[in-house]
């Protein structure tokens, strides 16, 4: 790699810490068509990321009930039983970002998050504190993979983009941190990272 790699960027959920909606789901919609088909068309993938652009989950849940109102206790459910969705933290992955930031490396992080679920989170994994810092969706009404929300993150931490590398679980911001002109590596288990880090010179 020509470019020395100054600043290391994490996503949180999928790489840092396990995200799943079916965990508590599968208790309250036990039937796996019935569950699939609420995602699909109730709480769905598009519904949940404005929350994470700022939305509030008031607003969010009284737009649906408006539409589904025999499905209010679910729709509500979604947030009441959010910290059921986040069980557990990667400890390898941990284990990866806490051995950059003992080497001094400058490492923050960026993430598609509600604002009150992130600060629950930060409670629950202290870990979440350790980094210079984070660029919360829902506190800059910005989402991944929108070039602004990497604009944002580089200006607010002084960042070099050709000195930057992100670690992301989604393709698309993944392509979208490249666009933008971050390095940037897909996210699929702790011994690929630690693989694609010592490709950039970063050994951990």
């Amino acid at each position: 790699m020509t470019t020395e790699i100054k600043h290391i960027v994490f996503d949180i959920g999928k790489v840092l810490i396990h995200y799943d909606p079916h965990l508590p789901f599968a208790r309250l919609i036990p039937d796996e068509t019935e569950r699939n088909w609420f995602f699909a068309n109730i709480c769905t993938h598009d519904w949940n990321i404005e929350q994470d652009r700022g939305r509030t989950w008031e607003e969010a849940e009284a737009l649906l009930i408006a539409e589904h109102p025999a499905r209010e206790e679910h729709i509500r459910a979604f947030r009441k039983h959010w910290h059921e969705m986040v069980p557990h933290a990667y400890d390898e992955s941990v284990a990866i970002m806490e051995g950059l930031i003992a080497e001094g490396r400058d490492v923050t992080m960026l993430t598609n998050f509600a604002s009150d679920t992130f600060r629950e989170a930060q409670e629950r994994f202290p870990f979440l504190k350790l980094p210079r810092g984070v660029t919360v969706s829902g506190d800059v009404g910005l989402i991944k993979p929108d070039a602004a929300i990497y604009d944002s993150h580089t200006k607010s931490f002084g960042l070099d983009p050709k000195a930057t590398i992100f670690i992301d679980d989604a393709p698309v911001n993944v392509e979208g941190a490249k666009t933008f002109g971050w390095n940037a590596v897909l996210f699929s288990g702790a011994e690929k990272l630690r693989n694609d880090l010592a490709a950039y010179g970063l050994k951990v």
